[in-house]
């Protein structure tokens, strides 16, 4: 089995065929999804397909790009969210300086706020980083209590450091099937227990798929280029990520792998 820690399931791109995903998935052998709400209105799709199949699991938060949103309302949302089961991590949020469609200070109040609920919930934060490292690992730095995923990780040796240094999971997407892709080094740092593998569906398609609409199945192909970086099987990086993924997100994820 496999779990695909990152999928924006909710989107709009799946509409048409949403059910067919989700059995074309299983048939690859992912087991579980977490589709992530990184609005209130995404948080609220990923909540609902949550409910409707208990192989998918829900996050709650409020990007980067929708910082300028956060305020004492967001805040109490954001709190009965994670009490909710089906909420089994907080995010995506964090800081994106390539866009800045939100003011930086706002980014920065908004990621410092949402990680110390994570930490008070006891849920992991999925953290969203772009041209944005050394600030990013000054956050994480400064709530060393809160628990991490550097999401769909290409960043340099700053926040791989602080990542490291803090004990955060890491994971990796289908930019490491990419031509252009020249981090690997990064990839054999990472200890084996902090390893995950995700798709960020409907972006980012892996080779051989790259051009067309990302989906849950796809993440196998990660799941395969992650195994060749480390010279490992195919299917200890399966068991491996599967393991960390359950033991980061909890028993919802347990419960179908």
């Amino acid at each position: 089995m496999l779990v695909d820690t990152h999928c924006h399931l909710g989107d709009p791109a799946f509409a048409g065929d949403l059910a067919e995903t989700l059995a074309r998935a299983s048939a690859a052998g992912v087991g579980h999804v977490i589709a992530i709400g990184e609005s209130r209105e995404a948080a609220a799709a990923a909540l609902a397909l949550a409910t409707s199949n208990p192989r998918v699991s829900a996050t709650a938060g409020i990007h980067p790009h929708h910082a300028d949103r956060w305020d004492p309302d967001a805040e109490r949302w954001l709190t009965e969210q994670l009490a909710d089961e089906r909420v089994v991590a907080a995010g995506e949020m964090g800081l994106d300086y390539h866009y800045d469609n939100a003011p930086r200070d706002r980014q920065r109040a908004a990621f410092e706020a949402q990680l110390a609920l994570a930490e008070r919930a006891g849920r992991p934060a999925v953290i969203h980083a772009r041209e944005a490292d050394e600030d990013v690992a000054d956050i994480l730095r400064n709530q060393p209590g809160a628990v991490a995923v550097l999401h769909s990780f290409s960043s340099g040796v700053v926040l791989l450091e602080a990542g490291l240094a803090l004990g955060h999971y890491f994971s990796w997407s289908g930019m490491i099937t990419f031509k252009s892709w020249q981090r690997n080094a990064a990839i054999t740092r990472v200890p084996r227990d902090r390893l995950l593998v995700e798709t960020d569906a409907p972006y980012l398609a892996p080779v051989p798929f790259r051009g067309k609409r990302n989906e849950p199945a796809y993440v196998v192909e990660v799941a395969r280029q992650l195994a060749g970086v480390l010279g490992m099987s195919d299917e200890d990086v399966m068991r491996v990520t599967t393991e960390n993924a359950v033991r980061l997100f909890g028993r919802r994820v347990a419960a179908s792998c």
